[in-house]
C-alpha cells in the first residue's frame, strides 16, 4: 500500500467533547484532547457512503465507508450519525460541504471519501475530515493506493488519520492482532496460532492443532513471532517468520523448559524463563550471535518479562517474597524494586508502548482483574474484574488493551476482549470460536 501524501501537522481538534477538558495551547500548535479520565458523551460523526469515481470502485465504497464508522464507534469515544438522519448529501468528494446541513443533524465531524479503480485493479481512496462545529476542514486531505485485497488496510488507515487528528493521539486500526484459536472440550483442548486484524476480520492460521501452542508475542516490527509450543512434550520456545512460515527452536537446552517469552525493543534480543533442576529464572537470548545471560538467580520462580520501550528495565513477576508481586530490574539483571503493593497476587506484567504504564493480571478475593499502575507502582487502578481475565496486551497507541476473559463452569469458553485505560468501553472482540493469549502487532508499515 502507498500513502501519496503525508500527514499535515495537526489543526484544531473538535472543541466539543463532553466531558473532557483540553490544555491550553499555543494558536499555531496542535490541539491535544486527553481521553483518558472521566466519562465522556461519544462525539457525534457523520459517514455518508464513499463515492465510487468508477464502475469498479462500487464494490469498494460502501464497504470502506462502514469499517471507518465502525472503528471510530467501537472506540467508545464516537457515536455515527446514522445515513437516515443525515440531510446533507454529498454527491462529489470536491463539492463544497453544507455545514448547515450537518450542524442540523448535531454533526460535530463529517468524513467523506472517493474510490477509484484503475486498470490494474489496484484501488485508490481519498478522504476529507471536517469540523463541522467551526465549519473548516480538519487538516488536509489524504489519498492510499492498495491492491484490491487490501481494501480494509485503507480503511483502517483513513480511521487512523481520522482518530489521530480529533483525539490529538496515535492511531491503532491499521495493526493485527496474534492470538490462540482454540477448540474442542476443556479436557481435550486443541490450540493453535492465528493472526487477525484489530476488528476481528481478515483470520489467518499460522500452526496446526497437533500440539498446544502458548503466548504469542510479535517482534517490534510485526514479522515475527516468538511462541511457546508443547510439541516435544515439554514447552520449548519458537521464533515463527511471518511472510516464509518457517519456523525454529530457541536456545535448546537438554533438561529445560523454556517460556514466556518477549523480543526487546530493537528485536535483537529475547528475553524469557528458562526452568531447569525445579528452579525457573529469567535470562536474555541475543539472536544475532546465540548468547544466553541469566539476568536473575534464586530459588523463586521469575516469570512473564517484560522490556519497558527504551530497552533498559525489564518488569517481571515473581513469589520471592512469599506470594506473586511485580518487581522492576535493569536489563542487563540486577538487584530489582518491588512496585506491586496492594492486597492480591499479581502477575503478567506488560510495559505500556507509551512507557508511563504497566498492565498486568490480578487475583484479590476470588476474582481476577486487568489493571494498570504506574512505573513506579503508584496510582494501581483495576480496568475489569471477573471470573477469570488475565494476559493484557496494549495497542500500538498505548491507550487500549486486549486481554482473555474465560467464563466460569464446565462449559466456559475463553474469548478476548478490550477495554480503555480509563476502565471504559469493555467489548469482545470478534473471533470465530474460543480465542485466547492475545498479543497486538505494532502499526504496520
Amino acid at each position: 500500500m502507498t500513502l501519496y501524501r503525508t500527514l499535515a501537522p495537526a489543526l484544531a481538534a473538535l472543541l466539543a467533547v463532553a466531558g473532557i477538558a483540553a490544555p491550553a495551547v499555543a494558536q499555531q500548535g496542535p490541539l491535544r484532547i486527553e481521553i483518558t479520565e472521566g466519562v465522556i458523551e461519544p462525539l457525534p460523526f457523520a459517514v455518508p457512503a464513499f463515492i465510487p469515481e468508477n464502475a469498479a470502485a462500487a464494490q469498494y465504497a460502501e464497504q470502506l465507508s462502514r469499517v471507518v464508522a465502525a472503528n471510530l464507534t467501537n472506540t467508545g469515544l464516537f457515536r455515527e450519525i446514522p445515513a437516515s438522519a443525515h440531510i446533507g448529501r454529498i454527491t462529489s468528494f470536491d463539492a463544497p460541504v453544507q455545514y448547515a446541513d450537518w450542524r442540523a443533524i448535531n454533526a460535530q465531524a463529517l468524513i467523506t471519501g472517493a474510490v477509484a479503480v484503475d486498470g490494474n485493479g489496484r484501488v485508490n481512496v481519498k478522504f476529507r475530515l471536517f469540523d463541522i462545529v467551526s465549519g473548516q476542514p480538519l487538516g488536509e486531505g489524504l489519498q492510499f493506493a492498495g491492491s484490491a485485497q487490501s481494501w480494509r488496510r485503507m480503511a483502517h488507515k483513513v480511521s487512523d488519520a481520522a482518530y489521530s487528528r480529533i483525539t490529538g493521539e496515535g492511531g491503532y486500526f491499521d495493526s493485527r492482532v496474534v492470538f490462540v484459536a482454540e477448540s474442542g472440550p476443556k479436557n481435550d483442548r486443541r490450540k493453535r496460532l492465528a493472526v487477525m486484524d484489530q476488528d476481528g476480520a481478515n483470520v489467518q492460521y499460522l500452526t496446526d492443532s497437533n500440539s498446544i501452542v502458548i503466548a504469542p508475542r510479535f517482534s517490534p516490527t510485526g514479522d515475527r513471532i516468538l511462541y511457546t509450543s508443547y510439541e516435544s512434550g515439554f514447552p520449548r520456545i519458537n521464533l515463527l517468520d511471518v511472510a516464509t512460515m518457517s519456523r525454529r527452536a530457541l536456545d535448546e537446552q537438554p533438561g529445560t523448559m523454556t517460556f514466556a517469552p518477549r523480543f526487546s525493543p530493537d528485536g535483537q534480543t529475547v528475553v524469557f524463563s528458562m526452568s531447569t533442576g525445579g528452579n525457573t529464572d529469567i535470562f536474555t537470548l541475543d539472536l544475532r550471535n546465540g548468547q544466553r545471560s541469566r539476568l536473575t538467580s534464586t530459588p523463586s520462580i521469575e516469570t512473564a518479562p517484560s522490556f519497558s520501550p527504551d530497552g533498559r528495565q525489564i518488569v517481571f513477576e515473581s513469589d520471592r517474597s512469599g506470594t506473586q508481586q511485580l518487581y522492576v530490574m535493569p536489563a542487563t539483571g540486577g538487584e530489582p524494586r518491588r512496585i506491586s503493593s496492594g492486597p492480591g497476587r499479581y502477575a503478567t506484567p506488560v510495559w505500556s508502548p507509551r512507557g508511563d504504564l504497566i498492565a498486568f493480571t490480578k487475583q484479590h478475593q476470588g476474582r481476577f482483574h486487568i489493571g494498570v499502575m504506574r512505573t513506579d507502582g503508584s496510582e494501581e487502578r483495576l480496568l475489569t474484574a471477573s471470573f477469570l481475565d488475565e494476559g493484557p496486551t496494549w495497542a500500538p497507541n498505548g491507550r487500549v488493551i486486549m486481554f482473555t476473559r474465560e467464563t466460569a463452569g464446565e462449559g466456559g469458553q475463553p474469548a478476548l476482549f478490550s477495554v480503555d485505560i480509563s476502565g471504559r468501553n469493555l467489548r469482545r472482540i470478534p473471533t470465530e470460536g474460543p480465542s485466547s493469549d492475545p498479543a497486538w502487532s505494532p502499526l504496520l508499515p
